[in-house]
């Protein structure tokens, strides 16, 4: 595992002035396929995205998407466990569409996973309503958060869940550093009026802060409480 750490950051010395930082914006040809392959293998990025799914306490039957699936690692962990339902993993670059296909083939055979190749800003979509939503350092890449945020709510149940999750990748970033980003990111959900927000750490390098936030429930039911299952 640590020679294969080391391996990667020489790559990223070598690479990021180049200009292959900006492929882990938007990942295209041939270069993208490399920052692909770094995301879907780089420690840290696996750690953070199944610890997402954790937090977000998936169900075998839930409906769950991603905004942003980049390689598909978040959309395997959160397929891992919804067994039964449907994960949506939605990505602006064809080559992530690709390589999350690929890394989740048996589920997207089966059914359970599908893949949606488009900006947030224009998805359209009929798979909800949605139990939960995830988005990892994707956010502030998006065209006016919070119209995205309020969009997202609307594809979730009430009381569904989501989670935005940011591990700072600046120079210098430190655990202050995560947690300005957490700060932030409360108060994009909060704009788009998601209730009950709660905020995790995850101690790597540099920390991963993810903040989690409901849709306001319909008439008095519990935060996460869950409809009775519908075919």
């Amino acid at each position: 595992m640590e020679i294969k750490e080391r391996a990667l950051t020489r790559i990223m010395q070598w690479w990021g002035p180049r200009g292959g930082l900006a492929q882990f914006h938007r990942p295209t040809g041939a270069v993208g396929h490399v920052a692909g392959w770094i995301m879907g293998r780089r420690s840290s990025n696996v750690a953070r995205n199944r610890w997402a799914a954790q937090l977000l306490d998936v169900q075998p039957t839930d409906r769950v998407i991603e905004l942003g699936c980049g390689p598909g690692v978040a959309l395997a962990a959160l397929a891992a466990r919804a067994t039964r339902g449907l994960v949506v993993g939605v990505d602006h670059s064809q080559v992530m569409i690709r390589q999350a296909r690929r890394r989740n083939r048996a589920a997207v055979r089966a059914g359970r996973v599908r893949l949606i190749d488009t900006p947030v800003e224009r998805l359209s979509i009929s798979n909800g309503p949605f139990d939960a939503a995830l988005a990892v350092n994707t956010v502030g890449m998006w065209p006016d958060p919070p119209a995205r945020l309020r969009e997202l709510a609307r594809l979730l149940r009430p009381g569904g869940r989501t989670a935005l999750v940011s591990q700072p990748r600046c120079p210098g970033a430190t655990a202050a550093t995560a947690a300005a980003a957490a700060n932030e990111l409360a108060g994009l959900l909060t704009e788009a009026g998601f209730t009950h927000l709660r905020t995790e750490i995850l101690d790597l390098d540099p920390p991963v802060a993810c903040v989690l936030g409901h849709v306001a429930p319909a008439d008095d039911a519990e935060p996460g409480a869950r409809p009775t299952a519908q075919s």
